[in-house]
Formats: C-alpha cells, structure tokens, sequence
C-alpha cells in the first residue's frame, strides 16, 4: 500500500508526540514539584501552576487534533495571511497591550492573556517556508536573501520594541534554517565575528581594543602583501573590515548600551562575563545592584546540590523553598537538576537531541520544498530555545527569559510550541504529496 493510500493515523510520525507528551508530562512535575511544599495538598487545584498547564495541555491537543484533520495545502494558503495577522497582533500591543515584567507585551482579556510573540513564531516559520519554496524565489539572489531576512527581522524589531530581547533573539534562529537552503558560509562567518567583537568591546577597555583591532589588520596586511599587489580588492575588503569593526566597537555597541539597553539588561550581559558595570553604561539615578547575579548563583546551587543522581521527587530545598526566582518558568531546568541529578539531567536533554534529530529526519524525507523549510524551522526554534535556556541556568549567557520548550509554565508557549509540532505532523503525513 502506498503511503497516501494509507489511513491518516498510520501516516502520523507517533514517536514525535510521543516525545512531545514525555516532555510536557516532565514539565508539569517539574512545575508541581517546586510549587508544593506539602504533597498532602490536593494535586487537582486549579489555582496551582501545574494545573493551568495540564489546562493549557488539553488546549494544546484540542488544537493539535484539529490541525491533523486540516488539509495541508491550508497552510501553504495562508502562510502570508497568518504572518500578516501576527504583525498586526504586535503592534496592536502598543495599544493593547499590558506590561508584565518591564515587557509590553502581553495582551489580557480579563483574565485569560497571551503573547502575541509567541504566536508569531509559527506564522514567521510558514511565511518563509512559502516564500523559499515559491517557484520564482532564487534564493542564490541578493534580493530574494533580503526579502527572506525582512521576514524574520520585522518581527523582530517589533518585539524588540516592545522590551522583549530574549523573545526578539529566537527569531535569528530562522537563519540556520535559511542557511540550509544555501545562506553563504561567509554569513556564519560575519555572526561570530560580531559576537567576538562584541565580547571583546565589553571585555576590554576602549582604547586598548582599538589599537588590538587595529593591530590585526596591519599584520594581515604585511602577510598579504605579495598577494594585494596582484589583487587590489583584498587591500578594499580589509580597509573595509576595519572600518566596520572600529564603528561597531567605538560607537554601535556603547550607543547601544547607553540608550537602549534598560539597567537590567546591561547588569545581566556584565554579571554574565563577570564583570561590574562601566560607569559610563550606569544609568542616571540607578543604583547598580551589587547582586545582580542573584539568579544565576541560586540556579547554579540548585543543579550543583543534585549531585549525581538527585535528592529525589520533591525534595530540592533550593527550588521548593523559591531560593530560585522563576524556578517554574525560565528556571525550571533547576527543579530537574536538583530532584534528579546529573542523570536525570542528562535523560532530559538526550530527550529533547532525540526529538531535534527527529524532526531533522523529517526535514529531509520531505517531497515538498516548503515542508523541508518548515521542519527546519521548527528545529531551528527549539534547539536556539533549549540551547539559550540551559546556558542561562548554568550562567553561560545571559538571563534574556527565553522559556525551556514544552517544560517551562507558560500557557502562550506550550500552545506555540504544540501547534508548530502539530503543523509538522501534518505536512509530514502528506511527504508525498508536492505542495505547492
């Protein structure tokens, strides 16, 4: 039997939900575990955390199961429609929207709120994977590059916008998933060369910096120097290169950390390196918190206590007594760390690499260009997300908010997350059939 003439059921990739509800189950008992102080508590209290996310799990597959039962060319149709409406959604929270956390946001509907970021995600992956498999994109042209990065980058801007950094950066995720349709290295390469001049400007002193990326580019120049003779573009490209690098370092980033940064931010990103604030990024009036790591250090106690195999279900005294801020949501890595150890650490991440891996391999049997793309992005999304997260909580990057997929407490991000699953699934089901 072919696989189109198969029923829908057996065309649906199950160790991919499988995983998905291993992972959300992991999440509510994380959830519930840091929330209880006393288990002699009734479980099915729904003010609890742990049972709004079993609410909002019921929601997820609700929607999910209608997903399934939607034809698959519905969301090549609306790919533009939907990114559209998310655009509309995020400027609307400037009139809308409510602020939570120092973030703009949030749009609340008395008591139900959501966060139109979130859901934007889903729409900005199906905007560029119809706009990467359209017939007349050749994405080898700078234009058709531009336009693919536009996509991604407006949402982005928008978010930022609204105070949203940590959600903001998940949306460069859509570059790996562009890079695979044929992103030059030379744009990877580009990425780590800002990300170490950046480093580098917050790591060391102004002057000194200037004359090391100064430096560089001489020597460069001195070894090069039979090559430029016969090629005068090299000498442009490295003139160039300095040019830029001296801009970034001298004006961009201490423009950017003097007006658009907020005081926490830039508290966070110095804690991170391990060092104090300038007194030029110190804002007027703001006293600079001498303990602005505290997240951090509580979050890596946590994971360190657990040792090897962890104080059991229940009995991380770091996370249940909330020694850890936001230990149900951005923190709750630490709850797994700490009740399970090392090895229960390690079976949640091998976990989410089966479930990435998974996904690959759907990319890849795909028929249909704009299913590949698709996939890709939603590997792109969760592996930035688990990433970043894990690194936060062990204090390898800054503290930005970005949720751990599927586990952290969050309405608007389990069902994101869930839809963008289920889209997959669906397509998949179809891997034979050419959308276009």
């Amino acid at each position: 039997m072919s696989l189109g003439r198969k029923p829908l059921t057996a065309r649906i990739d199950w160790p991919v939900i499988y995983l998905y509800l291993a992972l959300v189950a992991i999440g509510i008992a994380a959830v519930y575990s840091v929330e209880y102080t006393n288990f002699s508590d009734p479980f099915f209290n729904m003010s609890k955390s742990h049972m709004k996310q079993l609410t909002w799990l019921c929601v997820s597959l609700v929607v999910g199961l209608i997903i399934i039962l939607t034809d698959s060319k519905f969301f090549l149709a609306v790919a533009y429609l939907s990114y559209l409406t998310g655009i509309l959604l995020l400027l609307a929270t400037f009139a809308l929207g409510s602020e939570v956390k120092g973030s703009h946001s949030f749009i609340k509907f008395g008591s139900f709120s959501f966060q139109p970021g979130e859901l934007c995600k889903i729409f900005t992956a199906l905007a560029l994977a119809r706009f990467l498999s359209t017939p007349e994109t050749n994405f080898k042209t700078l234009k058709d590059r531009l336009i693919a990065s536009a996509i991604v980058l407006l949402p982005c801007a928008i978010i930022i916008k609204q105070n949203e950094t940590g959600l903001a950066l998940v949306y460069f995720s859509f570059f790996l998933a562009m890079y695979r349709e044929g992103l030059p290295n030379a744009i990877l390469l580009i990425g780590f060369s800002v990300a170490g001049l950046l480093v580098g400007t917050l790591l060391i002193e102004r002057l000194p910096f200037f004359i090391i990326i100064t430096a560089i580019p001489i020597l460069i120049t001195w070894l090069l120097r039979r090559q430029l003779k016969r090629n005068r573009i090299l000498i442009v490209v490295i003139v160039g290169a300095w040019l830029i690098a001296v801009l970034f370092s001298q004006v961009v980033v201490p423009y950017v950390f003097k007006n658009v940064f907020q005081g926490y931010q830039t508290e966070r990103i110095y804690s991170m390196l391990g060092q104090d604030v300038p007194q030029e990024y110190q804002k007027p009036g703001v006293v600079p918190k001498k303990d602005a790591d505290y997240n951090v250090r509580q979050s890596k106690i946590a994971i360190g206590s657990g040792g090897l195999l962890g104080k059991g279900f229940g009995n991380g005294t770091q996370t249940k007594y909330s020694f850890v801020p936001e230990q149900n949501t951005d923190f709750v890595f630490c709850g797994i760390g700490e009740q399970f150890g090392f090895a229960g650490s390690t079976l949640l991440v091998l976990l989410y690499m089966t479930l990435l891996l998974r996904i690959v391999f759907i990319a890849e049997r795909q028929r249909s260009m704009f299913s590949r793309v698709y996939a890709y992005c939603v590997a792109s999304i969760l592996f930035f997300h688990l990433a970043i997260n894990l690194s936060m909580t062990m204090g390898l990057a800054p503290v930005i908010g970005i949720t751990l997929p599927m586990l952290s407490y969050g309405g608007t991000s389990l069902l994101s997350f869930s839809i963008l699953l289920f889209i997959l699934l669906r397509l998949d089901a179809d891997r034979q059939v050419l959308i276009r």
